[in-house]
């Protein structure tokens, strides 16, 4: 379907685009040309200038930003990227009481899995060290895409504005996206809204749409399945990361709290509530907090590295958690692999039916989770049941695949 006047009001409500022709001065001004381009109004409310013909890209966020690219045809165009994360494999080898370590190798975004060119590409940006301003000027890139919330991009507004000022001021046409988190009130609709809007980019409307349709209705499926629970019968799920940062800082570990895209996901999809009332995302607590809590089921969110059920019923270092009733009865479970997790991407329902099917496991009989996972990655990336298969090891869901995957 071809961009125009008339068809993008009723597609895409947050933003516009219309045809015009300028002539753009590019981060290297000799290469100004007129070339035909198109309007669209970013997270930002900015109007941005995308050239129709677009071949470099230079991305900042953990994933989401070449995830969509990925699934619209066009990761190829990426030509520097903003986080380490993206570029890497990772491995962990967790304790255990007999000495033999539970070991995970081959870890990684499925992004890269797919594209495994990035890891040739220059880091224009990673947590703790900012951006590096004059790397994406020596790219000459056609269009930078950023996404607040990031890891990279998750820092006071004040100096998120001046990093959106810099970055604009390079001279290449600049979209700006916002993650879920970064509003008052978490909403998945904004990732929705984040697809679509890079379909219009890269002139992909359909695939994009496509996309995003499909992650809301596996969402609300699952909705549908424990929509009628009271809130006196649903779960007390208690999202825990047991962080090795925490730990050296006296805790146990990193716990979600309430306005966090984690909870609303928690809340509004699979209809349970979070056992800690606080509110943020790395709230660290202790053992004696944790056991205070009492929480009916424990999800194992990513926080500094993986970790699986086995850390907290085998690891030494968990010896005090052990007599958790969720511990003795077994109702722990983990959530994909997910590095530099700062804010939610593509594979976000992955999460919302891990958390439903652990809590109301009775409601999910029919549903084979491996099976799912299949047909997830396979209708998300276009990939075949084998690349699927490698998708979900790369994710360390594996467990999903053998006889016990409760």
């Amino acid at each position: 379907m071809r961009l125009s006047v008339k068809n993008i009001p009723g597609i895409f409500p947050y933003f516009t685009a219309v045809m015009v022709m300028v002539s753009l001065s590019f981060v290297n001004p000799s290469r100004a040309v007129e070339k035909n381009t198109f309007t669209i109004i970013d997270f930002e409310d900015r109007q941005v200038e995308i050239p129709a013909q677009i071949r470099r890209v230079v991305t900042i966020s953990d994933g989401m930003i070449a995830g969509v690219m990925t699934c619209l045809g066009q990761a190829e165009k990426i030509v520097g990227i903003g986080s380490p994360c993206l570029p890497k494999t990772w491995a962990y080898e967790i304790p255990s009481r007999t000495g033999a370590a539970h070991e995970y190798r081959e870890g990684m975004n499925p992004v890269f899995f797919l594209n495994p060119f990035l890891a040739d590409l220059p880091l224009v940006s990673q947590f703790g060290s900012g951006i590096n301003f004059e790397a994406i000027a020596k790219l000459t890139p056609d269009l930078i895409i950023v996404r607040t919330g990031s890891c990279s991009l998750c820092a006071s507004k004040d100096i998120l504005a001046k990093n959106i000022r810099l970055l604009a001021s390079l001279g290449a046409p600049l979209v700006v996206l916002h993650g879920p988190n970064t509003f008052d009130r978490p909403d998945i609709g904004s990732l929705s809204r984040e697809i679509e809007l890079l379909g219009a980019v890269f002139q992909k409307q359909k695939r994009a749409k496509e996309v995003a349709d499909f992650l809301l209705a596996s969402v609300n499926e699952i909705k549908a399945r424990t929509a009628d629970i009271p809130p006196d019968k649903q779960k007390r799920v208690l999202m825990l990361g047991l962080s090795p940062t925490a730990r050296e800082n006296g805790g146990a570990g990193h716990v979600k709290g309430e306005k966090t895209v984690q909870t609303y996901l928690l809340n509004e999809f699979a209809h349970a509530q979070n056992a800690f009332s606080g509110t943020g995302a790395w709230n660290i607590l202790n053992a004696e907090q944790i056991i205070g809590l009492d929480p009916d089921l424990i999800v194992l969110v990513t926080a500094w590295g993986y970790h699986p059920p086995e850390e907290l019923y085998d690891a030494p270092y968990y010896k005090n958690l052990r007599h958790l009733r969720a511990v003795e009865n077994k109702a722990v479970t983990a959530l994909p692999w997910t590095p530099c997790n700062c804010e939610k991407r593509l594979e976000y329902p992955i999460d919302v039916m891990v958390m439903a099917r652990a809590a109301y496991p009775e409601r999910f009989t029919d549903i084979d989770l491996c099976d799912w996972l299949h047909q997830f990655y396979m209708t998300v990336y276009g990939v075949s049941r084998d690349t699927a298969t490698r998708l979900i090891s790369c994710q360390w869901m594996d467990w999903a695949c053998k006889g016990d995957n409760q």
